[in-house]
């Protein structure tokens, strides 16, 4: 560990290594609910390109394995180290390179977090679309695992934004893919290989972003529905109306209980409303004008209604602002009512409907508690399960898994597989597919160095 910690440390100098009792316990895991926190040997903060470089040749010639580390906001467990390994931490790779208005870009190093973007970008007029739930997370995590969120049904997740990255692979050569345009048939596209590995074929240093115009004017529109069936049918049309919806969103009546609650939040819906609901689909609208957003939102209302639901309502700015930030915090309410697990299965937007009404009957038939809410207008489902026997818990997981994937879908839509997901994927996934995975990481990652244990055993 001595001979380690002063090899880092000649790299990076004495002040930015930790070792043993020195770790700080936040860099030990992430915000899995299922994965056990593990001590590295070291935790190194790097500056530069130049210094991650050094210390990616250091860990592959002395086969030492490395996890990068953003926030560590995940939920799989992806940047959990590993005990005889190394966390590579962001901390002091934090700037805003450069915002370029003319091409609409920004470069940002990775431990920029999506709230100081954000704070940069508003008084310019931009945007950067992005919104996975947690403005504390880190765009180099965000890169990792192609973080999505709410606003993906109009604008796409993180593979979508990112035009180029500058990377460090496996035997501490330096990559620079993409760049300041938007479409190239030029080889291999090796930032979408990237994004979303987790950290297992290579350590991206600075990001290039697309960036879009700030629209002026928003509206939340809440929509109640006797069932989850009739909101999960309401979605097509919705998309397909050409109104173009900001964020689409189903919610059950237990969760949204839960958000009122946390948030002390009043929505205006009459109690006998609220007991006549199952589940609610919660609709954000934006323009850059307002009396266009009016006439939108007017459009909309109406085609609700005919829809189905029971009424329509459009909820005053603080209101919506407040529903969405509890959204968006529902992670941390499950945890705080005991939450075993969280589910993000992604199946075709119009399987919605067939997926819940199997997830409903599982619920029943193994006693588990299930509730959730998701991204209703991507097909991406949020499920909280209650279920304190681990292997009955094991088996529901698999099980609402199987389901996803016979219908054409997927484990994850955003938060990934890391180490929690792992033994599901490869159980159901293609096995050809896997074994070119593992040879992709290979030419990535020769040694085996990058967050080993994460994706593949």
């Amino acid at each position: 560990m001595a001979d380690l910690g002063a090899a880092l440390a000649a790299i990076v100098g004495e002040r930015h290594v930790d070792v043993g009792d020195a770790i700080n316990d936040d860099d030990t895991h992430d915000e899995c609910l299922t994965v056990t926190a593990v001590r590295p040997t070291a935790v190194v903060r790097p500056a530069t390109t130049e210094e991650v470089a050094a210390v990616v040749t250091l860990a592959a010639e002395q086969g030492v394995p490395l996890t990068a580390r953003g926030s560590g906001t995940g939920l799989s467990g992806a940047c959990t180290p590993v005990d005889d390994g190394i966390v590579v931490s962001f901390a002091r790779m934090a700037d805003i390179v450069e915002i370029d208005l003319e091409n609409h870009v920004a470069v940002v190093q990775p431990g920029v977090t999506l709230q100081e973007l954000d704070e940069a970008l508003a008084p310019l007029g931009f945007v950067y679309p992005v919104f996975p739930g947690e403005n504390s997370a880190s765009l180099g995590g965000n890169v990792a695992t192609n973080a999505g969120g709410m606003r993906a049904v109009k604008y796409g997740v993180t593979r979508h934004q990112v035009l180029g990255l500058t990377a460090v692979i496996g035997t501490g050569e330096v990559i620079t893919t993409g760049g300041r345009f938007v479409k190239s048939t030029t080889g291999y596209d090796l930032t979408q290989l990237i994004i979303g590995s987790e950290g297992t074929l290579a350590i991206a240093t600075e990001i290039t972003l697309k960036l879009y115009p700030r629209p002026a004017h928003t509206a939340t529109v809440l929509a109640p529905f006797t069932t989850l069936e009739e909101v999960t049918a309401a979605v097509p049309p919705v998309v397909a109306s050409g109104i173009g919806p900001m964020i689409v969103e189903y919610i059950d009546r237990k969760v949204m209980s839960g958000i009122v609650k946390a948030s002390d939040l009043e929505l205006g819906v009459p109690r006998e409303i609220r007991h006549q609901t199952a589940a609610y689909l919660v609709i954000v609208l934006e323009d850059r004008r307002a009396d266009r957003l009016d006439e939108d939102v007017e459009e909309l209302a109406t085609l609700l209604a005919d829809l189905g639901a029971i009424d329509v309502y459009v909820l005053p700015p603080n209101a919506g602002t407040r529903l969405i930030e509890g959204r968006e915090r529902i992670f941390w309410t499950a945890k705080e009512l005991g939450a075993n697990d969280i589910v993000d299965m992604v199946v075709p937007r119009a399987a919605m409907a067939d997926y819940m009404a199997k997830v409903s009957d599982l619920a029943a038939s193994s006693g588990s508690v299930i509730v959730g809410c998701g991204h209703a207008g991507d097909g991406n489902v949020h499920l909280s399960v209650y279920e304190d026997d681990e292997a009955t818990r094991e088996q529901v997981l698999r099980t609402l898994f199987t389901f996803g994937m016979e219908m054409g879908g997927a484990i994850s839509g955003e938060h990934g597989i890391g180490e929690a997901k792992k033994k599901y994927y490869l159980e159901l996934e293609d096995p050809t597919k896997v074994a070119l995975l593992r040879r992709i990481k290979t030419a990535f990652d020769p040694a085996g160095i990058l967050n080993p244990g994460k994706i593949f055993p």
